[in-house]
């Protein structure tokens, strides 16, 4: 591709980030959930630039937006590539919207040169990957894998507004989510560009990279119930310190989760009460995400954890509540897939470069009908979930300049293994 027009997509992917990212619940901070205002809009968006790159698009029934262009016959089974388009709150615009844009220009160059591939080609756009509004993650990725939990539709947000109340009011009806999901088959492949929201690639001085598993997830609440007493009467000795107990279980998922390559572990949240300046902390409440790129490991170190845990709260007297609120595997990049991907970037000029997913994505629930690939970008100093999250346009240019080369080559797994 002539690089004048390698720019122009580069510059064109820059352009609609930002039209993108002024599309919020607040002009202050960037925030975009499922089936609130601003998902119409952006929904709204992304249809028009689809269909003015030449895909035929629509909303689904969980509230994707797919564009599909046809191959060198209707019908026939495609190569899926996307990302999704909510954010966290006070988020930053590159994450999962630089994925939507490069695969939409991506399809605009294949259109625009009138080519015809031995397969369609679809940009799908998530609606919920992040899982802000009602706390469960890749609804609409799960939707299109035919894996949605109908029991999602009574969790509720902030609001006290359930999901079924919510995709109802904004046009979408919940009996027919079924319709949206995929029969495998009909896709040859999912495969996302996404920024690696980590710091290998700038450390290694490379544009892009190829994802080679995406870590599984272990999260738990943990409640440890004590005594709450009186700061200043209630000797050392004789306390039942839930606040206590919760550091030191915090310093043992530290210990046990460090000097392990790929293997993490994090406490983001704790409450404690009665929650006074003057009172030993009856109660505590924290969160426990475990996560690894192998599957054992990751068991392990939750074994591990739940054991010092229960230990701990036994030696301090705390009665202890474990409660686990997600389990994911780990999901290995196909082999065939990453080959493809590596000799894009080879043939664009990079050295090939190998890593873990640490964040979850939506080739998670997608490998349940498909195949499903990676390809991360570099971000500024790895920074991610935060409004100083960035990508440079020059980075932009070479994955937009990746995927299109992965896109002209791209030879499904039967004809990639012949």
């Amino acid at each position: 591709m002539p690089a004048a027009r390698q720019n122009l997509m580069g510059s064109r992917i820059v352009q609609r980030i930002d039209a993108l990212a002024a599309i919020s619940e607040s002009p202050a901070a960037l925030t975009r959930i499922c089936f609130s205002p601003e998902h119409r809009r952006a929904a709204d968006l992304i249809l028009r630039w689809m269909e003015e790159a030449g895909l035929t698009a629509r909303m689904d029934e969980i509230g994707n937006v797919i564009g599909r262009y046809e191959g060198d016959a209707p019908g026939l089974p495609c190569l899926m590539i996307g990302s999704h388009f909510d954010t966290v709150r006070d988020a930053g615009k590159w994450d999962g919207p630089l994925g939507v844009l490069t695969s939409i220009e991506c399809a605009a160059e294949v259109a625009r040169r009138g080519l015809r591939l031995p397969f369609a080609l679809e940009v799908v756009a998530f609606a919920d990957e992040e899982g802000v509004r009602f706390s469960s993650t890749l609804l609409g990725s799960r939707a299109v894998a035919g894996t949605f939990d109908y029991g999602a539709l009574e969790a509720v947000d902030a609001d006290g507004l359930t999901m079924r109340e919510a995709m109802e009011a904004f046009g979408l009806k919940p009996g027919a989510i079924r319709k949206a999901a995929r029969k495998r088959g009909e896709i040859l492949a999912y495969t996302e560009l996404h920024i690696e929201q980590g710091p290998a690639l700038e450390v290694e001085n490379v544009p892009v990279g190829v994802v080679t598993a995406i870590s599984g997830a272990s999260r738990f609440i943990i409640e440890l119930e004590g005594m709450t007493g009186h700061a200043g009467t209630v000797p050392m000795h004789l306390r039942r310190d839930a606040l206590a107990g919760a550091a030191e279980c915090i310093a043992a998922v530290e210990r046990l989760c460090g000097g392990h390559p790929g293997l993490v572990g994090t406490v983001g949240q704790i409450a404690a009460e009665p929650g006074a300046t003057n009172v030993v902390a009856g109660r505590v409440r924290f969160t426990l995400d475990i996560r690894a790129a192998e599957d054992e490991r990751r068991k392990d170190a939750v074994s591990a954890v739940i054991d010092a845990v229960d230990e701990i709260a036994s030696r301090r007297r705390l009665k202890a509540r474990i409660t686990k609120t997600h389990d994911n595997r780990t999901a290995v990049c196909a082999p065939w897939l990453r080959d493809q991907l590596g000799a894009a970037i080879a043939e664009s000029g990079h050295r090939v470069l190998g890593l873990p997913s640490g964040a979850g994505h939506d080739g998670m629930a997608m490998i349940d009908i498909a195949d499903i690939a990676m390809l991360f970008v570099r971000c500024r100093g790895g920074i991610s979930h935060h409004p100083d999250e960035h990508v440079s346009a020059e980075d932009v240019e070479a994955a937009a300049r990746v995927l299109m080369r992965f896109i002209e080559n791209f030879r499904p797994q039967a004809e990639a293994r012949s």
